[in-house]
């Protein structure tokens, strides 16, 4: 009988297939059952999303309707007054005034044409200053009237280059004949109104004139429907000062609103959230304390009628900046600011005087580093003699004999010296370098002595002793370059003790801080130790006597004291006493230095000015020989003559210095100090009228 080979095989597929039939049964169930989880799991989720949206619609419908509002809309910041400046009394030094700008908002949809003919009707009516124009502005000009934008200037060759290069190119082969047989006077005129309303950013008002006229205000007002675009804001402001030229450059100046953020400075305004419109202070005091005399801006929002003209609305009114009340007194400011001015009209240029041309003087308060004047004056190529209080501590000189103070200290201090030690002051005589000597030859000096006749061989003698050299005439210092590098450290490390050739921290943008370098051989080391080897800054001789007059302290010099809300006496800033170092516990060899100051002035030898004032004074004077190359290229040997000092001596009110920079010609019959006999005299005269 035939059998089936598959028979076996088909029974066992066949038992298998219902193995097969109840897996895919099970199967089916677990996808169901997934899909009921899952078809919860939306409902869950679209639940919370109607749960949501009904909250977004009833709780949150007006924060969000705020939000998209703000979206939506264009805002527009305008910069609020600046707070004002006061003087120590409360005199106000800079003012806020109201003024009027003429602003403009292009129109929707206007075209560059349009524009360009609005703003030649504009200049032919308003008044508008194109003296601001540069070079790059009027080199705009031309390619925005060329017909080919200035293509025509290039070969064909260049044609082909990148734009960048080309219109180098063409700015380069603009001369002034091309500029004005383009544009006339009101071309020119028109194009800077053009130019103010197209300046970026795009969706903000531009001013186009700045603290216009009241005539030419009254006439846009009149007109406004002829000029589209253009309006009035009322609500701008703009600096005065009372007193004129007075400190007017420590002062500072702000920004004008078509200058708006200086372009180097625009990466830090915008991080702080500044637009690049706004008004800033560029220098000085304006500069330094932006953050408080800037108030918040006043912010409104842009709408546009049915005339497609813009129209502002405000949303915040914005807060004024707070006052700052410096340590200035203004009226003693001025006294010293006129005694400066007359003395350079009397001297200045004068014969051997020929190149004398400034003057600068500080009065500090040793204590606590307030700033009673920084005077200054500067003669002018017109021969005007014109305030420059900054130059106190922008400009730095060699200063001669006043850093014999820190040089006695420097070796009292070190041991090299004490108080009763003498040294015999007698011309000096080095190999390779000649006979060197003091003014006169003194004797036997002492510390004080030293001071008091301003001794050079006292310091000489000191500082070869300090560097570890010895002394013997017609022989070389023996003094090795690395004994000179180790001697100018420490001695530069005792005169940064006392303020010199170191930042003072004073609170005015760029304080320079003077010129050194290493000593190149050890004779520079004698020069260093009586001022002629670095430069110091006037600010810097205040803080040194200052430190002097207060027994050791190194105080930090300010001009502010601190800062008020508008209309009130709370203060939100106080510029307190900062104390940068001290000279220990141990004052014995600072009031050494002290009596040294005091016998220069009663001895005369700091002038009979200084020594006929009812208050005690003590002072130290300076000359430092320094050259000039003049401008037909001749070297000028000429003298720095300096002065510094305190008083009342037993409990000091103010310290002082004072500089003449090429004040005479070097061995000139015009020795005289005119910071001793001259200036200061007068000026402690006036000073003690007010602070009895």
């Amino acid at each position: 009988m035939f059998h089936n080979p598959f028979r076996n095989l088909d029974r066992k597929k066949l038992s298998r297939s219902s193995d097969l039939l109840k897996a895919q049964n099970d199967y089916f169930k677990i996808v169901n059952k997934r899909i009921v989880i899952f078809t919860f799991i939306i409902v869950i989720l679209f639940s919370c999303i109607a749960i949501r949206l009904l909250f977004i619609q009833i709780r949150d419908y007006d924060e969000y309707t705020e939000k998209l509002a703000s979206y939506s809309s264009k805002q527009q910041r305008s910069t609020t007054p600046r707070g004002l400046m006061y003087d120590r009394n409360g005199k106000a030094v800079a003012n806020t005034v109201s003024s009027h700008n003429i602003t403009y908002y292009p129109q929707e949809g206007i075209t560059t044409d349009e524009k360009w003919e609005l703003a030649k009707k504009f200049a032919k009516q308003f008044d508008y200053d194109i003296s601001y124009m540069t070079d790059s502005d009027y080199q705009d000009m031309y390619m925005f009237l060329s017909e080919d934008s200035g293509t025509s200037l290039l070969k064909e060759s260049e044609l082909k280059l990148k734009a960048e290069e080309t219109e180098k190119l063409i700015r380069s082969r603009i001369t002034d004949e091309m500029l004005n047989k383009i544009a006339n006077e009101a071309t020119k005129k028109a194009y800077g109104v053009y130019q103010a309303m197209n300046k970026l950013p795009a969706n903000q008002t531009k001013v186009v004139i700045e603290d216009a006229s009241n005539e030419d205000v009254a006439y846009l007002i009149e007109h406004k429907s002829e000029y589209p675009g253009f309006d009035v804001d009322f609500g701008s402001w703009k600096r005065e000062y009372p007193y004129k030229y007075s400190l007017r450059d420590v002062l500072g100046n702000v920004s004008t609103s078509k200058q708006g953020v200086p372009a180097e400075d625009q990466q830090y305004y915008e991080a702080l959230g500044y637009s690049l419109t706004d008004r800033v202070g560029t220098s000085g005091l304006e500069k330094q304390y932006e953050n408080l005399l800037s108030g918040t801006p006043k912010v409104s929002e842009i709408t546009v009628d049915d005339n497609g003209i813009a129209v502002l609305n405000e949303i915040s009114s914005g807060k004024k900046g707070y006052n700052l009340y410096l340590t200035i007194d203004i009226d003693l400011q001025q006294k010293v600011d006129e005694i400066v001015t007359n003395v350079l009209k009397k001297y200045a240029g004068k014969s051997g005087r020929e190149y004398l041309d400034r003057a600068f003087v500080v009065l500090m308060n040793p204590n606590t580093g307030e700033i009673y004047a920084l005077g200054g004056g500067m003669k002018n190529d017109d021969g005007e003699i014109i305030p420059y209080a900054s130059g106190t501590y922008l400009e730095t000189y060699q200063v001669g004999s006043v850093v014999k103070g820190a040089t006695v200290y420097m070796m009292l201090n070190e041991g090299i010296q004490t108080a009763s030690s003498t040294v015999d002051d007698s011309p000096m005589t080095i190999q390779g370098t000649g006979v060197i000597s003091s003014y006169l030859n003194y004797g036997a000096v002492n510390a004080v002595t030293a001071l008091q006749k301003s001794s050079n061989v006292y310091m000489w003698k000191s500082v070869i002793k300090l560097a570890g050299g010895n002394y013997v005439p017609n022989e070389a210092l023996n003094i090795s370059q690395a004994q000179t590098e180790s001697t100018y450290e420490l001695m530069h490390r005792y005169y940064s003790m006392f303020g010199l050739g170191v930042a003072t921290g004073i609170d005015i943008p760029n304080e320079a801080v003077g010129q050194s370098s290493y000593p190149d051989t050890a004779g520079i080391l004698l020069n260093y130790s009586i001022g002629q080897f670095e430069t110091y800054t006037p600010i810097q001789l205040a803080q040194y006597v200052a430190m002097v007059a207060n027994d050791g302290k190194r105080v930090q010099p300010k001009l502010v004291n601190k800062a008020t809300e508008v209309n009130s006496d709370y203060v939100v800033f106080e510029n307190k006493t900062k104390v940068l170092g001290t000279l220990g516990t141990n004052n014995k060899n600072i009031e050494t230095v002290q009596e040294g100051f005091r016998a220069c002035v009663t001895s005369s030898f700091c002038g009979v000015g200084l020594s006929s004032l009812k208050e005690d004074v003590a002072a130290k004077t300076g000359t430092a020989e320094v050259s000039i190359t003049t401008k037909d290229k001749k070297l000028v040997e000429l003298v720095n003559q300096s002065l510094i000092g305190y008083a009342p001596y037993d409990n000091p009110k103010v310290a002082f210095s004072c500089i003449t920079p090429t004040s005479s010609n070097n061995n000139s019959s015009v020795a005289e100090s005119l910071c001793s006999t001259q200036i200061m005299p007068s000026i402690l005269e006036e000073f003690f009228k007010i602070y009895k």
